[in-house]
């Protein structure tokens, strides 16, 4: 399907291969005492561009009618996917149907899982594990902070000082 925005018409396999090249599939992880097992996981899908193409990013979410296009850092803007949503219902069957060609194909693959398992409930330290543990081999390898967090979750279920609800 193409959709035309005023200026551009985007081909979904031309997305697909740009975003091989420009986008990111991630996951974070940051410690939040007011969920149920301590963290906040976001997920998130995003393509950076420097602002000379910020009409790119536009189009880029108007074609998945998704997302928000927002400052990124210094003269660079992103188009950014959090809601679990449209991470589920509009970009993982739009890259299961337009394959990714690069390793980025083995992030998107891992995304996947972790979007799925965010969607089954309730979550507890063993998901939250298993989570991290795949997060940390996502874009760059070993992430120190997802290890410090793995080995954190750890000591705190020896100790027993998570709460799993």
């Amino acid at each position: 399907m193409l959709r035309s925005i005023k200026y551009m018409i985007l081909n979904p396999y031309w997305i697909a291969g740009f975003v091989d090249g420009e986008g990111t599939f991630y996951i974070g992880i940051n410690k939040q005492p007011s969920m149920k097992i301590g963290y906040q996981i976001l997920p998130e899908f995003r393509v950076v561009q420097h602002q000379k193409d910020i009409k790119l990013l536009y189009a880029i979410r108007d074609y998945f009618n998704c997302g928000v296009v927002r400052k990124n850092h210094d003269n660079r803007y992103e188009v950014r996917v959090r809601s679990l949503k449209h991470l589920r219902e509009i970009i993982i069957p739009f890259f299961e149907k337009y394959e990714l060609q690069t390793q980025k194909k083995f992030d998107f693959l891992k995304f996947r899982t972790i979007i799925q398992s965010l969607i089954k409930s309730p979550m507890n330290n063993q998901d939250l594990l298993e989570i991290i543990k795949i997060s940390k081999k996502m874009n760059r390898k070993e992430k120190m902070k997802a290890l410090i967090l793995e080995k954190e979750i750890d000591q705190n279920k020896v100790h027993g000082n998570v709460a799993i609800h």
